[in-house]
């Protein structure tokens, strides 16, 4: 006798589609499962024997032959737990097989028969959409986020009695609800709406790092701040996520789908709205931050910031790897986690935001100028931020502390985040109009050889980095930078297209030179 199910696997953020075959044959009383699965899967065994059991029938008294194919795909995960049992029901003839027919299972079954949550519902339930699945079941805590997914019939369930008598017609169980898979509070850690109370007129002073903020904010640049202790680092940092827009849709799905596999995704609000926010501490290790693991690959903070952003608090006290391995999402968007049975490849398209001390002590350039580091000192302390990294930076600052009678005047005449938010949406929307028939959306995605073939500057703003490169002041990729500075800044500013200011201001952002002019003027109230 044998049955057959489906189920999903995923590969990263990639779903297909799997089938579950049991056979029951003569033989010793015995169960296998292959199919190149881990241990987790293999103790689905055990887990399915005993709900099984508990579920009205018993388990067959024969060899079980489980199979999950394809056999060449590795396999990982509980969630295959509840096409396996039914599967079983089947081959028995206690499940017809046409009531299986166009349907996924998902979900971990306990002891008792009780359906489990589960990690990656919904990355499962697009993959399943795409495969031609018509209806899916899930853990009846699970539906709202398989709901998202738009083409396909969720079915929730508690038990797997519960599944067995909606796929025989028969009379549903009264089982007591499932728990959602963590006790998740409906805000989100890494979502940026814990900071939404936060407001950019609260810092006093430091008008040249509110409009490089903005700028950021505006473009999608990725932002270098250092300055002594109490500076305000950290304070702009955090506001940030209040300049910027809602996620659209498929943002909001491809940013829920990752945070899903990571299993931080709240049940009450399956569908994140706001851009996230990702703050994790200088001791975190490689792979918190990356990604990785030991028996699955989960994403690390590097996707789970993505469409949001990434700040790095104390950027120099950061294990040298950690910081290395920022390169290549940096420029690619993406981060690829290799191992030696699996590769998983998530997305991380992130605005990267560092804060160092200009020193070990960080009293340089303080008010106070008790700082007692040597050059050398410093000068190693500086560079744990490599070459590489820093040349990936579009925005550095330096921030310099004010004096009593400085801070007083400026408790005044800050524009607050919901006005300048509104400056950020407008120059967005004029980025998306001059992009629409293009893949990207921000002028920090736009390669340098597409804006100058496409969008050139002005001729008085393309003198400017002309004759900083022929002085070997600028590299190429440094002068790409400096150009979609330029767009962010007209865009801002209103500019159709970039003046020969633009440029310039452009270059001082990138090398941390005072700004002046409009530019100052737009974070200051009107």
């Amino acid at each position: 006798m044998a049955s057959a199910t489906h189920s999903v696997t995923l590969d990263g953020l990639a779903g297909r589609p799997i089938e579950v075959e049991v056979d029951i044959s003569g033989g010793l009383p015995t169960t296998v499962l292959v199919g190149l699965a881990d241990t987790m899967v293999n103790e689905a065994r055990d887990r399915c024997r005993s709900a099984v059991s508990n579920s009205g029938t018993t388990w067959p008294d024969q060899r079980v032959t489980i199979n999950l194919a394809p056999s060449t795909l590795p396999k990982s995960g509980s969630h295959y737990d509840l096409a396996i049992a039914l599967a079983v029901f089947a081959a028995k003839s206690l499940v017809p097989a046409e009531s299986l027919a166009g349907a996924a299972f998902l979900g971990e079954l306990a002891l008792d028969g009780r359906l489990r949550a589960i990690r990656g519902v919904l990355p499962a339930t697009l993959a399943a959409a795409e495969a031609g699945f018509e209806r899916i079941f899930v853990p009846e805590v699970n539906v709202p986020e398989a709901e998202l997914v738009e083409g396909i019939t969720v079915v929730g369930v508690r038990s797997l009695r519960q599944a067995v008598a909606l796929l025989t017609g028969g009379e549903e169980p009264d089982d007591p609800p499932v728990p959602p898979l963590d006790d998740l509070p409906s805000m989100s850690w890494t979502s940026g709406e814990r900071l939404a109370h936060l407001d950019l007129a609260d810092i006093a002073g430091q008008e040249d790092s509110r409009m490089a903020l903005v700028v950021a904010a505006a473009g999608g640049h990725h932002l270098l701040m250092t300055g002594p202790p109490g500076i305000g680092k950290t304070m702009l940092a955090q506001r940030l996520p209040g300049l910027l827009p809602d996620l659209s849709y498929e943002q909001s799905l491809a940013v829920s789908a990752v945070h899903s596999v990571a299993g931080v995704l709240p049940s009450a609000s399956p569908l994140l709205l706001r851009p996230p926010f990702l703050d994790p501490h200088h001791t975190a290790s490689a792979v918190s931050i990356v990604g990785g693991g030991s028996r699955t690959i989960r994403p690390g903070a590097l996707s789970l910031a993505h469409h949001g952003v990434l700040f790095l608090d104390e950027a120099p006290e950061f294990a040298s790897n950690v910081l290395e391995a920022l390169r290549q999402p940096l420029e690619s968007g993406r981060v690829v986690v290799s191992r030696a049975a699996q590769t998983a490849a998530y997305p991380a398209r992130f605005q990267l935001v560092l804060a160092a001390n200009p020193c070990p002590c960080g009293l340089s350039s303080s008010v106070s100028d008790l700082c007692r580091c040597t050059p050398l000192m410093r000068r190693r302390y500086s560079d744990r931020l490599s070459g590489p990294i820093r040349d990936r930076i579009d925005i550095q600052r330096s921030l310099t502390a004010l004096s009593r009678p400085e801070l007083v005047n400026a408790l005044t005449g800050a524009r607050s985040t919901a006005e300048l938010a509104g400056e950020v949406a407008q120059a967005r929307e004029r980025q998306a109009r001059r992009l629409r028939a293009t893949s990207w959306r921000l002028n920090s995605e736009v390669p340098g050889t597409e804006l100058r073939k496409h969008w050139p500057v002005s001729d008085r703003g393309r003198a400017l980095p002309d004759q900083q490169l022929r002085s070997q002041k600028l590299n190429a990729r440094s002068a790409d930078r400096i150009l979609r500075l330029s767009w962010s800044l007209a865009d801002l500013v209103g500019h159709d297209i970039p003046s020969g200011d633009d440029v310039g201001s452009a270059l001082a952002l990138r090398r941390g030179t005072p700004l002046g002019g409009a530019l100052r003027d737009m974070v200051q109230a009107s």
